[in-house]
């Protein structure tokens, strides 16, 4: 909940960093903000009816996580590793590893390992981590090995796209699947036997640069973009902070003045994530998944007068063979004669029904289980719609 105090401290801070103009607009800013106080307080207690949070909405511009990966090898597996003889690198890992503690193999020698898999190792570093934090690494096998099942990973870095070792990443594996094979080759297998994880298995060597508190104003970039709710959303803030405060670029991004001091900064995002915007319509969309048959109909949706007649047509073809055996004593042969039986079945209370203009959800919904339309009929008449002209959304097939 928004305080008195609060507000005075946030919009001081604003006051003290953020350049005004002329003295004049810095009072009026004031003026204003004291008008409004009253209303933030019951903004606060009592959120509005169909309100979202400023922190479900959008992000900050620069705070996001960035993804790591990094090479290395799992070992003490119970006879479920690589196939040495057919993965050449990871015979060439476990050289190289062992040079480096200073045994050398013979060039001739060849170890048939089972116990040893080469894997990728995945981790995603959060934003403002700090060197000696640990984060969540995710191991996947590259090789043959069947599972990584009681395996401990050794020591290997993580890298970023640009090249650099951000974390250390050392750690016994946790692995939910597991696989039983036979020895005529039968094999059952629950979940992913071959992939992992290691909990807080990888240490932050080094911080991600941020310029979080260097730019005197902050880019909030919406998840959907969308002008109504952009408008919303400036209007909230400037209604908040004073006029001009927040400006939208774009259907995505709002750019707010901010103070400079990083402590201010982050009581003044505080405020921000905490303030209600109620967000535009969505766009009318019926998405179609066409591998599963999924139909989603959005609230939006709006059909213009047409007509549609549903039927179906059902054709079924039986193979038999029929035995043809030759008269008593006429040294003749028994035979197998094909015979196929073709039907055809069309559903003759197919009806014809009639959507009005400016229907509704609910009325699409009605109309078409009326006439009992499977998923597939469903997405057919859709299509239907949307040729003519009749379906007032946008027909999106994933």
């Amino acid at each position: 909940m928004m305080t008195i105090r609060k507000f005075r401290y946030v919009l001081n801070s604003i006051l003290a960093q953020a350049p005004s103009p002329r003295p004049r607009a810095r009072r009026s800013l004031w003026t204003h903000a004291l008008r409004c106080a009253a209303f933030f307080l019951v903004v606060a207690i009592a959120p509005l009816a169909h309100a979202e949070r400023v922190k479900d909405l959008a992000t900050v511009s620069g705070v996001r996580g960035n993804q790591l990966v990094g090479y290395g090898l799992v070992v003490g597996l119970d006879g479920t590793g690589d196939q040495t003889s057919q993965t050449a690198f990871t015979i060439q890992s476990i050289r190289n590893m062992l040079v480096k503690f200073g045994v050398t193999i013979p060039a001739t020698a060849n170890p048939q390992l089972k116990n040893v898999a080469a894997v990728t190792i995945t981790a995603d570093l959060p934003a403002f981590a700090k060197p000696g934090q640990s984060i969540d690494v995710t191991v996947s096998s590259i090789g043959n090995a069947a599972s990584l099942r009681g395996g401990s990973l050794l020591m290997a870095p993580l890298r970023g796209i640009d090249g650099e070792v951000y974390a250390i990443a050392q750690g016994s594996l946790l692995v939910s699947g597991f696989g039983i094979s036979g020895k005529d080759g039968s094999r059952i297998s629950i979940n992913v036997p071959s992939s992992g994880r290691v909990p807080n298995g990888a240490t932050v060597e080094k911080e991600v640069p941020s310029r979080f508190a260097s730019d005197p104003y902050i880019l909030l970039n919406l998840h959907q973009p969308d002008f109504t709710t952009a408008t919303h959303l400036v209007d909230g803030i400037n209604k908040l902070l004073g006029p001009e405060t927040a400006q939208a670029i774009d259907a995505i991004t709002i750019r707010v003045t901010a103070p400079i001091d990083s402590s201010q900064r982050i009581a003044y995002l505080s405020t921000l994530e905490s303030l209600d915007i109620e967000p535009g319509e969505a766009r009318a969309r019926v998405i179609v998944n066409s591998r599963t048959g999924t139909v989603v109909i959005g609230s939006q949706v709006r059909v213009t007068a047409a007509a549609v007649a549903h039927g179906s047509l059902s054709v079924s073809i039986t193979e038999r063979s029929d035995v043809s055996q030759p008269s008593p004593l006429s040294n003749g042969q028994t035979v197998t004669r094909p015979r196929s039986q073709i039907d055809v079945l069309q559903d003759h209370e197919a009806r014809l029904f009639k959507f009005n203009a400016g229907v509704n959800l609910d009325e699409i919904v009605r109309a078409v289980n009326q006439v009992g339309a499977a998923p597939g009929d469903l997405v057919a008449i859709l299509e239907a719609l949307k040729e003519a002209g009749a379906l007032r959304a946008e027909l999106i097939v994933i």
